[in-house]
Formats: C-alpha cells, structure tokens, sequence
C-alpha cells in the first residue's frame, strides 16, 4: 500500500512539474538571463510540491504504458507553455512602446542588450520593461501568474485533450491586443512627434536658409525625454492593469 502511494505522488508530482516548471521557465523575472537557472528550477520544484496536495486528486492515474505517459506529460508542457508565452506576449508591450518612442524621439539607433527580452532593443525599450518587471514583482502580481497556473487545472485538466485551436486562436488576440496597448501607450509621443514634424516643416519652408536637423534635433530629443518623464507613470499603469486582467480570466 505505502508503495503504491509513493508511486502515484511520485507521477502526480512530475505531471505537476511539467505543466508549472514550463510556465515558470518562460514567465518574466523567474526565466531572465540574470537569473540563476538552478534557483528557477528549485523555485519550480517547490511551488509543485507545496500545490501536490489539492491537485493530485485532479490528476489521471498513471498509465499503463509509457506511450500514454509520455502523451500525458506533453500535453502538460504544452499548457505550461501556453501560460507561460501569454506573460512573454503581455510584456513585449512595452518593448513595443519602447520602440513606438524610440522612432518618435530619434533615438531608434540607441540600443543595449535587453537582458529580459534577450535581444538588442531600444533604450528607451529597455527603460520600460525593466521598470514593468520591478513593478511586476514589488506589486505581487508574480503571484497573479502563479496563481493563473494553480487554477488551470479547473479550466485545462489534465489527461484531457488539448485544446489547440483555443490556444491558437487565444495566443493570436493577445498578441493583437498587447501591438494596440504599446500604440495606445506610445500614442503622447506620437502625437507630439507628428505636431513637431509639421511645424518643422512649415519652418523649413519659412526660412530656407535654417539648418532644419541642426536646429531641431535637439529640441526634439529634450522634448520627447520630457514627456516620457510625465507619462512614464501613467504608462506603468496601463500596462499594470493590461497585464492583471489578462492572467484574471485564468484565475478563479
């Protein structure tokens, strides 16, 4: 009897681990490059057995064979994946945005290495994502994310079909959704580009004999950075609420 419970906690606890630990490896903060792979691992190990309790009763019972074991695990990496893919698209909001202002302020050519998205942006993407992360974390909406894996065993469980189509065509309006939040977020800066831009023209027009991009860019740049410095605030509130309501709809 006791080793029939083993082996069934040891399957539950695996089957659990595939679905969190996969989630936990692409979400934001627990998946960066600054982050030590062996703690994201013995973070994913210890939310899996602090959850094993109240989910091993939702889980299948160990398969006979190891095809349909296999089978099971891979959908459960699958959904890990999807959850976690959603935080990845949620964020790349604001690297968005960056970019939206980096374009209006003529500072496109100023990159840096990203170290959360993992590639060369915009410093003024970089600004922007890091600040999103820390707010992430420091307002505990990391245990939003967590807590959006948790409760899907209520909305995917497992054993059951995937849902591909669902995840497919989900995956496609949040990505929809996440290119008009970074508009929507970088829309001061574009409206303040383009007023620049007419108006400069109309000079350059005026007065032929005026150094247009001596004269301008200058301008433009302390006038950009002066938006972003009162706008900053009420973009990390958008895309705090973007992001809350999007991992909402997962949690119970």
């Amino acid at each position: 009897m006791l080793g029939e419970l083993l082996e069934l906690n040891v399957f539950g606890f695996f089957l659990i681990f595939a679905r969190v630990g996969t989630a936990m490896a692409m979400m934001p903060g627990f998946s960066s490059s600054f982050v030590s792979p062996r703690f994201a691992l013995a973070m994913g190990l210890a939310i899996s057995f602090v959850v094993m309790p109240p989910l091993v009763g939702r889980l299948p019972a160990m398969p006979a064979n190891v095809a349909a074991m296999a089978l099971i695990l891979t959908g459960e990496i699958l959904i890990g994946a999807f959850l976690g893919t959603i935080s990845r698209i949620l964020i790349s909001s604001l690297q968005t945005a960056g970019t939206f202002i980096a374009y209006s302020a003529s500072m496109a050519n100023a990159m840096i290495n990203d170290a959360i998205s993992e590639q060369q942006s915009s410093t003024i993407s970089a600004f922007l994502m890091t600040t999103g992360l820390v707010l992430i974390f420091v307002s505990d909406m990391h245990h939003l994310m967590i807590i959006a894996v948790i409760d899907s065993y209520s909305l995917f469980v497992p054993g059951e079909g995937l849902m591909i189509e669902d995840f497919a065509n989900y995956l496609t309006r949040t990505v929809a959704a996440s290119f008009a939040i970074a508009l929507q977020m970088s829309a001061p800066f574009v409206i303040v580009a383009l007023t620049y831009y007419i108006g400069l023209g109309i000079l350059g027009r005026l007065m032929p004999q005026l150094q247009v991009f001596f004269f301008g860019m200058p301008f433009q740049l302390a006038a950009q950075m002066w938006v972003l410095v009162i706008t900053t605030s009420g973009i990390m509130l958008v895309f705090m609420e973007y992001f809350r309501d999007a991992y909402m709809s997962f949690a119970l």
